[in-house]
């Protein structure tokens, strides 16, 4: 008896099924640089270079990590991809670029059309908010290196700034205030540890329902990572950003020095974050001291902004025009490149 591709377990069949059901979130997404359509062997992108003197591509790559695990418990699809997005654009913003176009790559045991349409989705959603293409991605059926129902995803972003306008963090000084926009939750760091507190030391199950969160555990846990394509841009436009961090594994401690030189440090307050109350919720059930918590989670700070002591109160009015909440956070002082956290 002749073997087809099929009888391996690679069903082309649902691979074009799920093409079909994928084009118009796809092309919901598009810019006038598109130029290519869904099917082809590459995407196509003709850049708009008016206002740039010297234009330098930004990209970023990444992944969800472990949130995956929710959605498989769950079985909702529809808000991972956004993570993804987010994962990848916060990244390149930290540089002054704007997105461009992105790109995703799924890879599953078993390929369910209904399910992977469902997760290009929420990337074609995370690309609406980001202000960027979908233009390509892949879908890759792995039959037998996957557990049933489990499958990863990663993202690709390119976006681009002026060379002169490329953020490195070369002007930040003595005085700079620090600035942080809030997270939408946990965002997409930190599952490990949050699932061995909640699953296996506390024994609850995603349906669990949270009265202090006023939902279950499954739901707050699966709240996509807040984009910030659209403050950054406007506060790109009318001021001078002179660092961004955006606090994603390791909290405050790992990557707010990233954007500093040697001899500064950010001295930061705790005092006037919202901090979601998840994170007490987790630090209580897990017994967690606080500095580990910053040193893992947001703790209700998705991105952290250094601008001069002039623009800061400038900023902050800025950004609550614009709707927005914004924290105070401290200010950069001379001493070891690191962060002094008063909790």
């Amino acid at each position: 008896m002749a073997l087809t591709y099929k009888d391996s377990g690679v069903d082309k069949e649902a691979g074009y099924k799920e093409v079909e059901m994928i084009k118009g979130f796809i092309k919901k997404t598009y810019t006038p640089g598109v130029l290519s359509e869904l099917g082809g062997f590459s995407g196509l992108f003709q850049m708009d270079l008016k206002g740039l003197e010297e234009p330098v591509l930004v990209s970023g790559t990444d992944g969800v990590g472990t949130k995956l695990k929710l959605a498989f418990m769950m079985d909702k699809h529809d808000t991972i991809g956004e993570d993804c997005v987010a994962m990848c654009l916060n990244d390149i913003l930290c540089q002054g670029a704007k997105p461009l176009f992105f790109l995703d790559y799924i890879a599953t045991g078993k390929l369910v059309p209904e399910k992977m349409a469902s997760i290009v989705q929420g990337i074609a959603n995370g690309c609406i908010k980001g202000g960027c293409a979908l233009i390509g991605g892949e879908t890759a059926e792995m039959p037998g290196f996957y557990q049933d129902g489990e499958y990863d995803v990663a993202g690709f972003v390119v976006g681009v700034v002026d060379k002169k306008k490329i953020i490195s963090g070369d002007g930040i000084k003595e005085k700079d205030v620090i600035l942080g926009l809030p997270s939408s939750g946990v965002h997409s760091n930190g599952f490990s540890l949050i699932r061995k507190i909640v699953f296996d030391k506390m024994n609850f199950t995603t349906e669990t329902y949270i009265e202090e969160l006023g939902k279950t555990l499954g739901e707050e846990l699966l709240t996509p990572t807040k984009i910030y394509s659209s403050i950054i841009n406007p506060l790109l436009e009318n001021f001078q950003i002179k660092g961004m961090s955006h606090i994603t594994g390791g909290g405050f401690y790992e990557n707010i020095p990233r954007m500093l030189k040697d001899g500064l440090r950010a001295e930061i307050s705790n005092k006037g974050i919202e901090t979601p109350k998840i994170f007490n919720l987790l630090q209580n059930w897990g017994g967690i001291q606080e500095d580990e918590m910053y040193g893992t989670f947001n703790m209700g700070v998705g991105m952290v902004i250094v601008v001069s002591l002039e623009d800061g109160e400038k900023i902050m009015k800025f950004v609550q025009e614009m709707g927005e909440k914004i924290y105070l956070l401290g200010e950069v002082v001379q001493g070891e490149k690191g962060v002094s956290l008063c909790l």
